[in-house]
């Protein structure tokens, strides 16, 4: 019983942390797969294994195309790695201005990575926001992820707690 009860707490721990993970600079879909697998080793939870697989390998899809997204989008655009990098700094300093820094500071890094490299003022702007779709697109795809394994725990919380 009080294995279950910690297997639940660090569950909902690893659900909530991941899905702000999504957004922050975190392992986001990996913490709620983590999440779910506890749940699941819980008395709380049954999922079946279609469920379990379909979502670590969608965990595992998410997390590599999130990785390549960004490039992408700064290469698309016209970017360089002063770019990627750029928004990458942006985008840890953003995260100590509220929500929203997040955004805006992944698009004005890149933007001054981009002017650093040597880029004209359009090229930079397109650069950059080039690297900030790409993010914006990774941050939707591990948003989703994880609002669907928290929907699935919380189905299977309410079941348990009902039956």
């Amino acid at each position: 019983m009080v294995l279950d009860i910690l297997l639940l707490i660090l569950a909902l721990v690893a659900l909530l942390v991941g899905l702000i993970g999504s957004v922050l600079p975190l392992p986001g879909p990996p913490l709620s797969f983590l999440g779910l697998l506890l749940l699941h080793w819980s008395r709380f939870a049954d999922f079946s294994d279609k469920v379990l697989w379909t979502m670590g390998i969608l965990t595992v899809l998410v997390t590599v195309i999130d990785m390549i997204v960004p490039v992408w989008g700064v290469k698309r655009f016209g970017g360089t790695k002063f770019g990627i990098w750029g928004s990458t700094l942006g985008l840890l300093v953003g995260m100590t201005m509220g929500p929203w820094g997040v955004f805006v500071g992944a698009f004005l890094g890149g933007l001054a990575g981009e002017i650093l490299a040597g880029q004209s003022t359009s090229k930079a702007t397109r650069a950059a926001w080039g690297s900030f779709v790409g993010f914006l697109s990774g941050v939707l795809l591990k948003l989703a992820l994880c609002g669907v394994m928290l929907w699935y725990a919380g189905v299977a919380l309410v079941q348990s707690l009902a039956g």
